[in-house]
């Protein structure tokens, strides 16, 4: 049995991340100690290091909460987690095309930066103060 220091020490996550799992049912309850302390079984400790990996893999603890359900319930959880996981591989993309946007974006005032002359506004904040307005933010890129 383990006390909570103990299991976030061994999980390499701290206490209060345990306490907000516990809260968010990614945990059983512990048991209670005579003394009252909670007591996490060696369990707790599997458990706790799968939400950490599935975590560094991106997914989120709604997801992981799934993900633990389909692990204890079902016999034959691959198909629904392949699933889940194809989804999450998706979404892992559409996020890479949101930041390669971005990048491009940031990219192109960094240039349009480099060629300003004298003592011109910086096209950079020029950008950011456009209010979100594309054809504002091309007009400055432009420049």
């Amino acid at each position: 049995m383990l006390t909570v220091g103990e299991l976030a020490k061994q999980a390499h996550v701290n206490r209060e991340t345990v306490r907000y799992y516990e809260r968010r049912r990614l945990l059983p309850c512990p048991a209670r100690s005579i003394s009252g302390y909670r007591v996490f079984s060696e369990d707790a400790l599997k458990r706790l290091k799968f939400i950490r990996h599935a975590k560094l893999l991106g997914f989120s603890l709604d997801e992981i909460k799934e993900l633990l359900a389909l692990r204890l319930s079902s016999v034959n959880a691959c198909d629904p987690v392949r699933k889940r996981t194809q989804l999450k591989i998706r979404d892992i993309e559409r996020k890479i095309q949101a930041l390669d946007g971005i990048k491009r974006a940031l990219s192109q005032l960094v240039r349009a930066c480099s060629r300003r002359q004298g003592i011109e506004e910086c096209p950079i904040l020029d950008s950011l103060a456009a209010d979100g307005n594309e054809h504002e933010s091309r007009t400055v890129l432009h420049r």
